[in-house]
């Protein structure tokens, strides 16, 4: 996989002080700390997804930690800002520190944030920023707004291997909240797809869902799994006792 900046044009990333201050010293912390040995190896076991600068995640959250210590918090247009920008910067870590603020101030976001998250998750994608987006970003925004379950039912279906994956990791967390007929009815959809991510998340998203209602998933498997690829299934049943 090559480097690339490919992908959806950004959104308009709005006008915030705020995000000004945050990625002034975000830059200046992250620099200083680089490691370039670090750096090459950490690219290669991310298989060329972007540039690295090294920081491996402790000391790149205790950085973290400073670059955020006495702002305010932000607001949902800060948050756009500050992840926009962050994608805009090649070195990966500088999209790891714009997830984690994502994290932690999703519930500052309305639905109108969500095209936001489909540009990240469209844009240098890999699985390291995709899953934490879907599980905990994007699946917070529909739970918030139910209506955003069909712009889900979109990207379950879509061309982009990242937005079906991130369909269907979104309800990941849900556990009894989880909507298992969409789904199980997302991983039908997509049973014949060719790409390993997709059928990894099919499999992985049964699996948590079976920490629930295993006795839905096995009897779901049980049904279907003759159209899933055996590494979906093998996922599925991993941890449900027979």
């Amino acid at each position: 996989m090559r480097v690339t900046e490919d992908g959806p044009a950004p959104p308009r990333v709005p006008d915030s002080p705020l995000a000004d201050t945050v990625v002034e010293r975000l830059v200046a912390a992250y620099a200083s700390a680089a490691d370039p040995a670090a750096a090459d190896a950490m690219r290669a076991y991310m298989k060329d997804v972007a540039p690295f600068l090294g920081l491996k995640t402790p000391l790149r959250r205790a950085l973290s930690r400073t670059v955020e210590a006495g702002l305010p918090r932000p607001s949902e247009a800060d948050c756009a800002a500050i992840a926009l920008r962050c994608w805009q910067l090649p070195e990966r870590e500088y999209h790891y520190f714009a997830v984690d603020h994502l994290r932690r101030h999703v519930r500052r976001c309305s639905s109108g944030f969500l095209p936001v998250t489909r540009y990240l998750v469209t844009t240098v994608p890999w699985w390291d920023t995709v899953d934490l987006l879907a599980a905990h970003v994007v699946g917070a925004l529909v739970a918030a707004d139910p209506a955003l379950t069909a712009e889900m039912d979109r990207w379950s279906a879509d061309d982009d291997k990242w937005l079906v994956r991130t369909a269907l990791l979104h309800q990941l967390r849900y556990k009894e909240r989880t909507d298992a007929e969409r789904l199980f009815g997302y991983c039908l959809r997509q049973s014949g797809h060719p790409d390993f991510f997709v059928r990894k998340a099919i499999g992985w998203a049964l699996r948590e869902y079976a920490k629930t209602d295993p006795d839905a998933v096995r009897g779901f498997v049980a049904r279907e799994g003759d159209r899933f690829a055996p590494l979906s299934v093998r996922e599925a049943l991993k941890n449900i006792r027979a």
